[in-house]
């Protein structure tokens, strides 16, 4: 088994710190980071849109589909398949392969061990709340006329989005919104080892850096997923902004700009639309319910 010291303690390696050491071992660092984040970005947003691919197949779940009167088609799908994955290998590849000497640099931890699960949830709450204002406001730049005509009406090509739709963007769109992704963590990297200068313990680990991209391609899929059931998040949790929050976007092609939770479309107003419009759908629901009962 594997060991290593930190604060003059002996800590043995667990099974999974372990596979990790031994993936890096006489090895080049940056090639390893490259190719295990690549393939881990790709299983994972693909592998995520499937079951709501699924849902399309089957009609029993067309009832929960947020805009059933949209059907897209195996063209759409193609279509869609194809150009993201070009801009996965063109773009999205190299950023990736860039991130760790940029991020290790700065000081990012890569051996094992790992953080704590506890340190790990603290940091991706504060990366999910820095990464949702900075996409508020990067978003709503977007639709300005000018940005939106060049660069922003690629990723509304789609008003009834679907799942592998969540990165079908402008490379400039890609690089913009995917800098909040990034900034984030080093930002509260920077924090933390430069300026506070806390321990070990609290600075940026790749392996926290993995975890919280994978989540954040979970939020991004969910949103443009355009299916709203029982057991969504958005359901249980009130200020997460869900499939619901997202899908009238793009089907108005305005307001509703943050990405993970409602507080900042709330904040400035631009949410009001799409309240009265959910209003609306209730009262519709309910009066056809009691037509029916009568």
């Amino acid at each position: 088994m594997n060991t290593t010291t930190t604060t003059s303690e002996l800590y043995q390696l667990n099974y999974i710190e372990s596979i990790w050491e031994n993936m890096y071992k006489d090895r080049n660092p940056m090639i390893v980071t490259g190719i295990f984040a690549f393939l881990l970005h790709e299983i994972v947003y693909f592998g995520r849109f499937l079951p709501f691919l699924v849902c399309d197949l089957i009609p029993q779940f067309q009832k929960y589909k947020l805009q059933s009167n949209k059907a897209n088609t195996n063209k759409d799908y193609w279509n869609c398949t194809w150009k993201v994955l070009k801009s996965h290998f063109i773009f999205e590849g190299p950023l990736i392969f860039f991130f760790h000497p940029m991020a290790t640099f700065l000081g990012m931890r890569v051996s094992a061990p790992f953080p704590s699960w506890q340190h790990m949830c603290i940091e991706i709450i504060i990366f999910f709340f820095f990464e949702d204002f900075y996409h508020y406001i990067t978003h709503r730049a977007l639709h300005w006329p000018p940005l939106y005509r060049k660069v922003h009406k690629v990723h509304h090509e789609y008003s009834a989005p679907f799942g592998i739709a969540a990165e079908y963007a402008h490379p400039i769109e890609i690089m913009i919104l995917g800098f909040g992704t990034v900034a984030g963590p080093l930002i509260y990297h920077g924090i933390v080892h430069y300026w506070l200068e806390l321990d070990v313990k609290w600075e940026l680990h790749l392996a926290t850096m993995l975890l919280w991209i994978v989540l954040r391609l979970f939020q991004a899929i969910d949103a443009h997923s355009g299916y709203d059931f029982p057991w969504s998040l958005h359901n249980w949790v009130p200020f997460w902004a869900g499939s619901d929050h997202h899908d009238y976007h793009h089907q108005m092609f305005i307001g509703n700009y943050a990405s993970s939770f409602r507080l900042w479309d709330h904040v400035f107003g631009t949410n009001v639309k799409f309240v009265a419009y959910r209003k609306r759908q209730k009262e519709e629901r309910l009066k056809a319910q009691k037509a029916k009962a009568q």
